[in-house]
């Protein structure tokens, strides 16, 4: 279903689903230009419905995708960002197919280490993580390279209830230490409720990191592991997701607390490239 939001000046905002609790496609709006507060302030809530949003055909320079992103809150400058040169801003991280090579070394499974597939949340590592996350698209293979997120409360419902009292109350290890120091940098690990609330919709969420040596904090391995699967195997459903084909002039932005994503490496050697802007949480907790 398309519904049309008419605004002062813009004409119109149109919000297609793509999936009943996850994924819509806003059009209507031209992401160059300043955002009149009405048309920012149903962007945000339609990402508030729906965890993430997409955009299509919107050519942006690299100021451009910065000062949309800044319109919902302030940026934060990842330590793997920054490195591209002079004239890239530090908020922008630069996501390269050779990158995920770089990534890939840092994370090598050590003796003992469960191997997971990629479903993962930006900036877990840190005690307060960032909201959002505006991606843009820069280079694209022909084919393949899509995009899946995860409805985390879906996910979450859909467990069992015998597995969700279990799991309550909880934490789960994220450990990106190794990544870290390859950037001269350096984070405490640090551990989040498994079952994770939104903070602003109240909604209880599975939230975990896979790419990041989960551990769920005072369980023994075994049991660890087994539960730590059972979340996997709910962001593994098809009907928890949505996936996203990227084309020239695409733009995706979600909310990093009620999602978790996959980036499937389908593509082969294809320099695939996009720009990821990460939003900061509110100013109190956002230097911790």
């Amino acid at each position: 279903m398309t519904t049309v939001v008419d605004t002062p000046v813009q004409s119109s905002l149109a919000v297609q689903a793509l999936q009943p609790t996850i994924g819509a496609e806003i059009s209507g709006v031209d992401l160059r230009e300043p955002l009149t507060p009405e048309v920012r302030d149903q962007i945000r809530a339609t990402l508030l419905k729906y965890k993430v949003v997409f955009f299509r055909d919107q050519e942006l320079t690299q100021a451009q995708h910065e000062d949309f992103a800044r319109q919902f809150g302030p940026l934060y400058t990842h330590p793997g960002a920054g490195n591209a040169g002079p004239d890239i801003s530090p908020a922008i991280h630069r996501i390269a197919s050779e990158d995920f090579k770089k990534h890939e070394k840092a994370h090598t499974p050590q003796a003992g280490d469960d191997v997971w597939e990629p479903y993962h949340t930006d900036t877990s590592w840190r005690l307060v993580p960032t909201w959002g996350a505006v991606l843009r698209a820069v280079h694209l293979p022909e084919v393949g390279g899509d995009t899946i997120w995860v409805d985390a409360a879906l996910a979450y419902q859909g467990l069992p209830d015998e597995v969700k009292a279990r799991l309550e109350g909880h934490h789960v290890t994220h450990d990106y230490r190794a990544a870290l120091h390859q950037s001269g940098h350096d984070y405490p690990v640090v551990a989040h409720p498994i079952i994770r609330p939104h903070r602003e919709t109240g909604a209880k969420t599975l939230w975990v990191n896979f790419t990041q040596r989960p551990t769920i904090v005072g369980l023994d391995r075994a049991e660890s592991r087994e539960l730590l699967t059972a979340v996997i195997d709910q962001y593994r459903k098809p009907a928890n997701q949505v996936r996203f084909s990227w084309r020239p002039g695409s733009v995706a932005f979600w909310d990093n607390r009620a999602t978790v994503h996959y980036a499937v490496r389908d593509y082969g050697t294809f320099p695939r490239l996009l720009e990821r802007i990460l939003i900061a949480e509110e100013t109190l907790y956002a230097d911790l």
